[in-house]
């Protein structure tokens, strides 16, 4: 098993704990603002990072550390998921899990077995022609949508999230995405870094004031229990 990148230790990528990050590469959607781009595709075999260095560092450090965060690109992706998220399991540590949501079924398995401690989930845009308009890729609603829900319904502990591109993302969007999420735990906004994305067009784009987040914030809080800004 090989991976795209390593962070070995991070405060910023599960709140409240200490985390290592693995990153695995390949994603099937193109959303515009992606800020790891570079992962979309597959990293180069040269690049990439033996599973063994990360696992022997995961277990010097098993006691300093809560738990490791696994993302992308799409890890539900990647066909080595599975074996990752049991050797993170067996040595005592807590597993986040950073998605899109567009593969409801592998979801569903891996948090029926046990294998996911936490579910971070990206809403991209309301479920419905806007999502797919947003993420470059159509027919991705449905499964957004069923994920959400299996999500919702499996007791995880979980977050909702969204980056506000502001071309992309108005005010309504994010009610609109925000009654979707109906009973969900907590919804995130993120604040969009221009610094890094897909579309190179957007890195002249200025992120919205923190003043119309927290209106959004607001706005979208009459639907969830929790609305959090983050990177604002």
């Amino acid at each position: 098993m090989k991976v795209a990148g390593f962070i070995k230790t991070s405060l910023l990528d599960w709140d409240g704990s200490i985390s290592a990050t693995v990153y695995l590469s390949g994603c099937n959607l193109r959303c515009p603002f992606c800020h790891n781009p570079e992962l979309i595709g597959g990293s180069e075999e040269e690049n990439m990072i033996e599973w063994e260095t990360v696992e022997t560092y995961l277990k010097e450090n098993k006691g300093f550390l809560d738990g490791v965060v696994v993302s992308g690109g799409e890890p539900t992706l990647d066909p080595e998921l599975y074996p990752i998220l049991k050797a993170i399991k067996s040595l005592g540590l807590k597993v986040k899990l950073d998605t899109n949501g567009t593969n409801p079924d592998t979801l569903d398995d891996l948090i029926g077995a046990g294998l996911v401690d936490f579910v971070a989930m990206d809403v991209k845009a309301p479920l419905d022609e806007r999502y797919d308009q947003l993420c470059g890729v159509p027919g991705q609603a449905e499964d957004v949508e069923r994920s959400i829900q299996l999500v919702l319904d499996s007791g995880v502990d979980h977050e909702f999230r969204t980056t506000v591109v502001p071309i992309y993302l108005k005010q309504s969007d994010i009610v609109d995405i925000a009654k979707s999420l109906t009973g969900a735990k907590r919804y995130v906004l993120q604040q969009f870094r221009p610094k890094v994305t897909l579309d190179s067009n957007l890195g002249a784009l200025d992120p919205l004031p923190v003043s119309e987040l927290k209106r959004m914030a607001d706005a979208a809080g009459r639907h969830v229990r929790s609305v959090r800004l983050r990177g604002a």
